[in-house]
């Protein structure tokens, strides 16, 4: 017997059964293939290819440079790993926007060129056309509403989405756009717990938050950023799990004084 038949894989059923059942869903993202076999085999429910690579990989202070050919190279290389976990690959900026036969290209370039199972668009209303195009071809889509990082420089700031009330009443006629339109989850990130609260009460799919409280079914984070490698990230909404920047620097510190004292390797450590 196989280890891929022993692994019930985690699906787009999966998932609205979980939020069905009141079961919240774990999701965090991942960018290679030994971070991925190690995040998939502790369980995490989704594993999203995030275009924050752009920022965390590749260093870029924003997500737009990303290319598709960079997130199909970032997205094989997870998929290589994934027993268990749902894979969702962000559509990066200028693949998706403003021209539905595009975005499709894009998709269908995503799913075919990584093997993922699912890709993710940042909008609303604006999106829809393109949101019908993908799944025209069976392709499943996540939706992201609230803060969008691809258009940073339309809002000019991070800050806390959707205060007041007219953005607010949007964002939940976006979701529910999203959802009847047949997205099988959306994002929000850094909105109001209480409109996120409310959010998730009006779409019957699962909504997953980022700095959206706890009133959603489920939570993503950059896993860079929970597990303290991206030592500069500190918004309110994170959670450090660890500090790898401290220890990582320290383990090759180490590594580095051994290397000049001539202490490695040792006589055990050669042949």
């Amino acid at each position: 017997m196989s280890i891929h038949s022993e692994v019930k894989r985690v699906t787009t059923h999966v998932l609205a059964e979980m939020k069905q059942n009141g079961e919240p869903i774990s999701m965090l993202t991942a960018y290679d293939f030994s971070m991925a076999l190690i995040i998939d085999e502790a369980g995490v429910d989704v594993i999203l290819v995030g275009d924050s690579a752009s920022n965390v990989m590749a260093g870029h202070e924003t997500t737009l440079p990303i290319t598709l050919d960079h997130m199909i190279y970032h997205a094989s290389s997870v998929i290589r790993a994934v027993k268990r976990a749902l894979v969702v690959v962000d559509l990066p900026f200028g693949t998706y926007q403003g021209n539905s036969k595009e975005a499709l290209t894009s998709a269908i370039r995503i799913m075919k060129e990584s093997g993922a199972h699912a890709v993710k668009m940042e909008g609303g209303r604006e999106i829809k056309e393109s949101v019908d195009r993908i799944l025209s071809a069976g392709i499943p889509v996540m939706g992201h509403l609230g803060l969008m990082p691809q258009s940073i420089y339309k809002f000019g700031t991070y800050t806390v989405r959707a205060k007041k009330e007219e953005e607010a009443g949007n964002l939940i006629e976006d979701a529910q756009i999203l959802a009847n339109a047949g997205c099988f989850a959306i994002v929000l990130e850094k909105i109001p717990a209480s409109l996120a609260k409310k959010v998730t009460e009006s779409v019957s799919v699962p909504v997953i938050g980022i700095g959206a409280g706890n009133g959603v079914d489920g939570q993503v984070l950059v896993m860079h950023d929970m597990l303290g490698i991206n030592n500069a990230f500190n918004p309110r909404f994170l959670r450090k799990y660890h500090n790898l920047h401290k220890e990582i620097k320290g383990a090759v510190s180490r590594y580095v004084q051994d290397v000049r004292t001539r202490d490695f390797p040792n006589e055990k450590e050669q042949y």
